[in-house]
């Protein structure tokens, strides 16, 4: 895509402190990271979500940033990793390139998710579920 920023750190247009490489995703260090060694994994096709992202390309994105996670455990103080990828802006997606985060965690670094703790009313579990059920499609192939 002509005007996304991780397209052109791809195609090499823009520079960035590249983690690994493979045919299917680049990882780089984000610039604005939570903690130090914060990476991001990238598709190389360009998809502005995670949902079109090709099965092959899911699963190098997972495979890779679950290796530089426990990379990070092993060369550094942090203890634990968060994989957290949005899809869409309402999420908190601001790069219109599908792409996961590996965030380096230590209990002491002071950084918490904003989750909040709904109920759920009567009945409305099974109602989520049902609708779920109905239109949940996987590719196990």
């Amino acid at each position: 895509m002509e005007n996304c920023v991780f397209c052109k750190i791809i195609n090499r247009e823009l520079p960035a402190s590249i983690v690994y490489e493979n045919e299917y995703v680049i990882a780089f260090l984000d610039i604005s990271p939570i903690n130090k060694g914060h990476t991001l994994v990238v598709p190389k096709e360009h998809h502005a979500s995670i949902s079109p992202v090709p099965a092959e390309f899911q699963q190098h994105i997972l495979t890779v940033s679950s290796a530089i996670g426990r990379a990070l455990i092993k060369s550094s103080e942090y203890d634990g990793f968060n994989l957290h990828l949005s899809n869409g802006g309402c999420a908190g997606q601001t790069v219109d390139h599908a792409h996961m985060h590996v965030i380096p965690r230590v209990g002491t670094d002071g950084f918490h998710w904003n989750w909040r703790a709904l109920k759920y009313e009567d009945n409305e579990q099974s109602e989520i579920i049902s609708n779920l059920q109905e239109k949940l499609k996987i590719n196990e192939s």
